[in-house]
């Protein structure tokens, strides 16, 4: 409301006020009609501070802009932290494997036109899955001639496979058997061109399983010569 606007509507309200003439002349009669032995005291009339109308305007300008500016500086309250979300659980790590250990290397009755490579792998406990791969590398004239390992033959399923580089023998724990702990022997037989043919190209992949799921995996390779 502007300084103008608040002058008309005061004098408006003055204008508009009439004392009640008969109330107060009845009030005047009551007094004198008191008794003479009390003195009355009348009381001091009302001191009534009026504020000049244009303070009156400038408080409320200053009140519209205080609110003005405390709805700019308005902080979004948070939320509850009851209405977050509940943080995810931490994650577990997986169950170890077999405890174990493998060597790789060059079978002793390897010679000029034929080779053994053997793989010895030891378990400190029992696994309830196995897989064992041996990769001969393809040198000139390999041929797959056999393969044999140290546990009952109906423990694993064997299988050779040519690949572009490299003749693949795996052994598959069947399904219902264990694998001790101990030494476990598996063997890659093959021929080859005459001459000397070094392992250090061939290669070996052991995956364990625990009986609680965990596993373990080894890898390496083969040394020796014949």
């Amino acid at each position: 409301m502007d300084e103008t606007r608040l002058r008309r509507e005061l004098r408006e309200a003055a204008r508009a006020h009439h004392p009640d003439r008969a109330r107060m002349l009845a009030r005047v009669a009551r007094g004198r009609a008191a008794p003479p032995g009390r003195a009355r005291h009348p009381a001091p009339p009302a001191r009534v501070r009026r504020r000049p109308a244009g303070l009156a305007v400038a408080a409320t300008v200053a009140a519209v802009a205080a609110l003005g500016v405390f709805g700019a500086l308005a902080v979004p309250v948070l939320p509850a932290l009851r209405d977050r979300p509940a943080p995810p659980p931490a994650a577990t790590s997986p169950a170890p494997g077999p405890a174990a250990r493998a060597t790789g290397t060059l079978g002793a009755a390897s010679n000029r036109w034929w080779a053994q490579n053997d793989l010895a792998v030891t378990l400190d406990g029992g696994a309830a899955g196995a897989v064992v791969e041996i990769r001969v590398a393809r040198t000139p004239g390999t041929a797959a001639t056999g393969r044999w390992h140290t546990r009952p033959a109906e423990d694993f399923t064997t299988a050779v496979t040519e690949e572009p580089d490299a003749l693949v023998y795996r052994w598959t724990l069947a399904p219902g058997r264990t694998l001790p702990p101990g030494a476990h022997t598996f063997a890659a037989q093959y021929a080859h061109a005459e001459g000397t043919r070094t392992p250090s190209a061939d290669t070996y992949t052991v995956v364990l399983t625990a009986p609680d799921g965990g596993r373990t995996t080894l890898r390496g390779g083969f040394t020796g010569s014949p």
